[in-house]
C-alpha cells in the first residue's frame, strides 16, 4: 500500500502509517459523497482526454477497494470473476440479472470511483430488454455498463446485425436519459466468427445508434487493433490480459485505443495462485507459497 497519493501530498511508506491512513480514509469518506451524476461526468471525462486509460475489473467489493487504492481512475466489474466467485461458469445460464447487478452494487458501494458494469447481452433478446437493464444500472449507482451482441445461442450465438443495431440503440436512448455511459460489445472473435470486416460494420452501426464506446474483445493483433480504432467515430475499448500477444499501454494507445479493460484476467490470476498453492499443500506436503503471499496487515489496510 505504499505509495505516492497526490490528493494527500505525501509519500505513503508504509501501511502502519496512522496518521497518513487516516487522511486516506477521510479523503475517500468525502470522495464518496459524489452523486452518480458527478460519476458519470468524470467517467465521460476520461473518454474525451488524450491518451489512454486503464480500466481494470475486480470482482467483488475487497477487490473494488484495492485496485481504488492502487491509483486506478474507474473500475468495471467482470461477469466472469463474478461467477467464478458464485461457483458457477461463466456462461449464459450463469448469474441472473438480479445477481450481476447486486454484485456491481456491492463495488459502486465500496468505491468513490465510477464503476461500469459488464451486462452481458442485457438479459434479454428485445431492444427494451436492454434499455430496461440499462435503467436499471443506473438506479443502482453505476456510471456506465456494456451491451454484448452475443445472443447466448450456441447454435446462432451473434444476434442478426439489424435486431443487435435496434438493441444499442435502445439501450442508447435510455443511457441518454440516465446518464449513463454505454458501450457496445460486438463478440465475434469470442464465439468463432473472426470476421474482421463484419465486427467493424457492426461497430460503426453501434456508435451511429448512440454508443459512448465501442468495444470488440480478442481482437486479434495490433495491426486489427489499429483498423479497428482508424474505422469508428467512437472511443474505443481493448481487451487485454487473454493468453497470446500482450501489447503495452503505450502501443495500445498509439495504435488509438482510448481504454483498456482486463476482463476476468485478474480474478483468474488471483485463482492460479490459489490453485498453485492448494496444489503445493495437497502434493508436495510443503507451504513455501506463503513467501509470496500477501500480508494480513497490507490487506487490512485496504479494507474499511
Amino acid at each position: 500500500m505504499a505509495g505516492r497519493y497526490p490528493a494527500l501530498g505525501t509519500e505513503v511508506t508504509a501501511v502502519g502509517d496512522a496518521s497518513t491512513w487516516g487522511k486516506f480514509r477521510a479523503l475517500r469518506r468525502e470522495e464518496c459523497e459524489m452523486t452518480r451524476e458527478q460519476k458519470y461526468e468524470t467517467f465521460r471525462a476520461l473518454h474525451e482526454r488524450a491518451g489512454a486509460f486503464v480500466i481494470p475489473n475486480p470482482w467483488d467489493a475487497g477487490t473494488a477497494r484495492i485496485l481504488t487504492a492502487l491509483g486506478f481512475e474507474a473500475l468495471a466489474t467482470t461477469s466472469g470473476g463474478a461467477a467464478f466467485a458464485a461457483g458457477l461458469r461463466d456462461s449464459p445460464d450463469g448469474l441472473t440479472r438480479d445477481q450481476i447487478l447486486g454484485n456491481a452494487k456491492e463495488m459502486v458501494e465500496a468505491t468513490h470511483l465510477p464503476v461500469s458494469a459488464d451486462l452481458e447481452n442485457g438479459f434479454g433478446r428485445s431492444p427494451e430488454a436492454c434499455a430496461e437493464t440499462i435503467r436499471m444500472a443506473a438506479e443502482i449507482g453505476l456510471a456506465g455498463g456494456s451491451i454484448e451482441d452475443a445472443s447466448g445461442d450456441a447454435k446462432d450465438p451473434i444476434y442478426e446485425f439489424g435486431l443487435a443495431v435496434e438493441r444499442v440503440a435502445a439501450a442508447a436512448k435510455a443511457a441518454r436519459e440516465c446518464k449513463f455511459v454505454l458501450t457496445a460489445r460486438a463478440e465475434n472473435f469470442l464465439h468463432g466468427r473472426e470476421d474482421l470486416d463484419d465486427t467493424i460494420r457492426r461497430l460503426q452501426a453501434f456508435a451511429e445508434a448512440g454508443a459512448d464506446v465501442v468495444y470488440a474483445p480478442a481482437i486479434p493483433g495490433i495491426a486489427a487493433i489499429r483498423q479497428v480504432c482508424g474505422s469508428v467515430s467512437k472511443p474505443v475499448n481493448v481487451l487485454m490480459g487473454l493468453k497470446g500477444a500482450t501489447f503495452s499501454v503505450d502501443e495500445l494507445a498509439a495504435a488509438g485505443a482510448k481504454r483498456i479493460s482486463v476482463g476476468g484476467s485478474l480474478a483468474r490470476a488471483a485463482l492460479g495462485a490459489f490453485v498453485r498453492a492448494a496444489r503445493e499443500v495437497k502434493e508436495k506436503g510443503t507451504f513455501s507459497y506463503a513467501a509470496e503471499a500477501i500480508s494480513h496487515a497490507e490487506v487490512s489496510g485496504y479494507m474499511r
